[in-house]
């Protein structure tokens, strides 16, 4: 077992990777990426920049909290398959910097 802090992001969350890693046996973060918008597919620079950003604190990032599912893909509309490529390129994206856990989650409405 690992323990990981839920970080929002240097954008989002109030409380620095400086401050998280000194949280003692903290190895990793679990981060919830509300900068990204449902339905593109995230692009691997930031996912790039976001990594080394964590591990630049010595912290590794294994969990990402949440990739939105667009609405259109729930509702299944005839583009839907658009966004489901997208969805698909992201996993890939995150799975190829070593990102093993997604967490999912699929609500009847978006959350």
């Amino acid at each position: 077992m690992k323990l990981s802090f839920r970080w929002y992001g240097p954008d989002k969350d109030p409380i620095s990777l400086e401050y998280i890693s000194q949280i003692p046996n903290v190895a990793s973060i679990v981060m919830q990426c509300y900068k990204f918008k449902p339905g593109l597919a995230w692009e691997s620079d930031k996912i790039i920049r976001i990594k080394k950003l964590i591990n630049d604190h010595h912290l590794n990032w294994d969990v990402v909290e949440w990739i939105p599912v667009h609405e259109d893909i729930k509702l299944g509309l005839p583009i839907r398959d658009k966004y489901i490529k997208n969805y698909c390129t992201t996993i890939e994206r995150l799975a190829k910097e070593g990102i093993k856990v997604i967490c999912y989650n699929f609500m009847p409405s978006f959350n």
